[in-house]
């Protein structure tokens, strides 16, 4: 096991196309509501394909509009999902913030500003460009926001893996709270990608899904015979994580432990996964949660209705949980709030976590016909309710084969 401290989630913060704060994507995710719609913008008519994760922003969020207004998108979404999870931690005002560790992960950064800035430069014969364009597209730039405005003086750093980025932020911030180098971590990920250049670059990959036009909404299909590939997302999602000890000595509700992190690298292909890779991350993660694969009840899959993603872990799922597999319950979430990149993997195992706790399997939606290869159970289409879960795993795979794997587990009484 990592270290010899026990960490624990003592606060959820989530920005999602299902529900902003974590009491309306809990919601959204019992009541298998999908997120996906069409997106309704200036460049909208030039879109081969139109069914995107679109999150709206209430009018009145936790952070001013006007702290909002000068910051990229990105940012904007990190910052009011980490002021969601320090206020559920209790942590607003604590002095124990001033050491806290800032973790986040992102796979675009400031694209919008960055996109943006490139428009008016190139496409508007701009004579000069925003001059902030560097410091809100940078992709460190929400780390940094979140430390200015909590006053985190520890270690502040920004991982940029692709799909699995947030969770190797929480995973490396699990490291760091129980090797000791620190007590409390702010940890997470967000993404803001809705641009045109990016939706037209993932278009041009003949990637993402191709929605029925009368119903954007069950666009998203993971493991189905009729899957077309993946919704693009945007979103954030952070966690409080504190050693056991200092969360208790304050009182602190504990929502989990995060008992297991694993990581591998496929290094065989730049998109195509690789079963033997994400294998070996979901036995790394059940080493160090000191598992055995039978212990774990339900898999919060990395599921992003591409055809061979799907049956890549449907195989390594197979391989690591052997019999019990066929007695596991999976589902992909994405089915509901699509892929958020950087940001899936806290969003993810934040389910995970609100799963064990409120005793529900969340369902995978748009799952009619199953992929004949994927022969799992996948939750189909609706939530199962009053489910004991013993403990939950997330798995975050991403291109160029960074895989990252979570384990939360129920805390000791």
């Amino acid at each position: 096991m990592t270290g010899f401290r026990t960490v624990c989630v003592t606060g959820l913060g989530v920005v999602s196309p299902i529900g902003n704060g974590t009491p309306a994507f809990l919601a959204g995710l019992q009541s298998g509501r999908s997120g996906i719609r069409a997106l309704h913008t200036a460049f909208s008519d030039r879109l081969a394909h139109n069914a995107f994760g679109v999150v709206d922003l209430p009018a009145e969020t936790s952070v001013p509009r006007s702290r909002l207004a000068g910051i990229d998108r990105f940012s904007a979404f990190a910052l009011i999902a980490a002021h969601e999870a320090v206020a559920d931690a209790g942590l607003a005002g604590h002095p124990c913030l001033g050491r806290a560790i800032v973790y986040v992960g992102t796979g675009m950064g400031g694209s919008e500003s960055v996109e943006k800035g490139y428009e008016e430069l190139l496409l508007r014969g701009g004579a000069r460009i925003n001059p902030l364009i560097v410091v809100k597209g940078m992709n460190n730039a929400a780390a940094a926001h979140i430390a200015i405005d909590f006053g985190c003086h520890g270690q502040s750093l920004t991982y940029s893996t692709a799909c699995s980025s947030s969770a190797i932020a929480i995973g490396e911030a699990q490291r760091a709270i129980g090797s000791g180098r620190a007590d409390v971590a702010i940890a997470g990920g967000t993404e803001a990608l809705l641009t045109y250049g990016a939706i037209a670059a993932w278009q041009a990959m003949r990637t993402l899904a191709i929605p029925d036009p009368a119903d954007p909404s069950t666009a998203c299909r993971p493991f189905a015979a009729d899957r077309t590939g993946l919704v693009l997302s945007e979103g954030a999602g952070f966690v409080i994580l504190e050693e056991e000890n200092h969360a208790r000595a304050r009182g602190a509700t504990i929502h989990a432990r995060l008992s297991g992190y694993g990581t591998s690298t496929d290094a065989s292909h730049m998109t195509k996964p690789d079963p033997t890779g994400q294998a070996a991350a979901i036995q790394a993660a059940l080493a160090d949660a000191g598992l055995q694969s039978s212990d774990i009840d339900y898999v919060n899959a990395h599921g992003t209705a591409t055809l061979a993603g799907d049956v890549a872990e449907t195989e390594a799922i197979k391989r690591v949980f052997g019999g019990h597999a066929k007695s596991l319950a999976v589902s992909s979430t994405k089915s509901m709030h699509g892929h958020l990149m950087g940001a899936t993997g806290a969003v993810e195992f934040i389910a995970s976590v609100l799963a064990m706790q409120h005793g529900f399997l969340p369902p995978t939606i748009n799952l009619h016909q199953p992929d004949p290869a994927c022969d799992l159970d996948y939750v189909p289409n609706r939530a199962r309710q009053g489910v004991r879960l013993r403990h939950v795993m997330s798995n975050s795979f991403a291109f160029g084969g960074s895989n990252a794997v979570l384990i939360a587990s129920p805390t000791a009484t």
